[in-house]
């Protein structure tokens, strides 16, 4: 039974990234992904922040790798298919118990723009949290390390991570989205919102936002958290923020204190570091044996 739902989600993954290639229209994720980081790029290159950054700066064409990898060919080798079957399991293991479904708040007679207001408001709270694990559980620390080992910050590193983290997010979101009946199959304006702010926070422009600077993450705030130097009262990191940085305020984890447009980027030891994909990929199994 596994095996066919395994199949049919590979196959059916695979004729989705095809049709998305392919056949362009406006509910195209891969062509808004195209489209976005043009326009970012752009902007990158006629306003930059950092104006001894070289246009085509180190690890550009890294980064646009990790981009369409995790964006779309993770899925393609096997997780989409892995995960269909993770959750049809639980499903039917819940099932045993009685449980049929998971949905604890009925929001399917709210207008469509509230229901799609309420999914990124509690997606985004959802990852703010998953990300201060990351700092702060060694081992996911290690797999996060990869997106911190950014040097020269530009659109593109926002989608360099390791694949285990797009792992950690999907299972530790399932639950709470899961419990919230949406009544709306297409979550893309969700979505591409998310993917434009997260191009704009890692990009090379200054972006003055004024007060909304306290509800919405910016280059500005964000570059410190990719700070090499932390404060010495803050040793896990800051500003956690994905699209929202109001969490940070309401919490206490928001910290900008200056420009931070000249700050070394990185983290201590970040020399020894990989520096290809594969080798990247591969941490920390690689530095565990390493070690042994």
């Amino acid at each position: 039974m596994y095996g066919e739902v395994f199949h049919s989600e590979f196959v059916g993954y695979a004729g989705y990234l095809w049709r998305e290639v392919t056949h362009p229209h406006w509910g195209n994720y891969f062509y808004w992904l195209l489209a976005l980081s043009i326009a970012v790029y752009a902007w990158e290159l006629l306003a930059p922040w950092r104006r001894d950054q070289p246009r085509i700066r180190k690890d550009f064409w890294l980064d646009g790798f990790y981009m369409f990898f995790n964006f779309f060919l993770f899925n393609l080798v096997g997780f989409a298919a892995v995960a269909k079957v993770t959750s049809t399991a639980f499903g039917d293991f819940l099932g045993l118990f009685g449980v049929t479904n998971l949905v604890a708040l009925h929001v399917e007679s709210l207008p469509g723009w509230s229901q799609l207001l309420l999914l990124f408001v509690v997606r985004d709270f959802v990852h703010w949290n998953v990300h201060r694990l990351l700092h702060r559980v060694p081992l996911l620390w290690e797999f996060h390390k990869v997106h911190h080992s950014v040097e020269q910050m530009g659109f593109a590193a926002h989608l360099r991570y390791h694949w285990v983290e797009t792992v950690v997010y999907r299972t530790l979101e399932f639950l709470p989205l899961a419990m919230i009946g949406f009544g709306l199959d297409d979550f893309l304006v969700v979505h591409l919102f998310g993917l434009l702010v997260g191009h704009l926070n890692h990009a090379n422009i200054v972006l003055p936002i004024g007060p909304l600077r306290y509800l919405l993450n910016n280059p500005q705030m964000h570059i410190w958290h990719h700070a090499r130097d932390l404060p010495p009262d803050r040793p896990h990191g800051l500003n956690y923020g994905i699209t929202l940085s109001l969490w940070d305020y309401l919490f206490g984890t928001a910290f900008v204190p200056r420009s931070g447009r000249d700050i070394p980027l990185g983290f201590p030891g970040l020399a020894s570091f990989p520096t290809t994909f594969l080798r990247q990929i591969a941490w920390p199994a690689t530095r565990s044996r390493a070690s042994h």
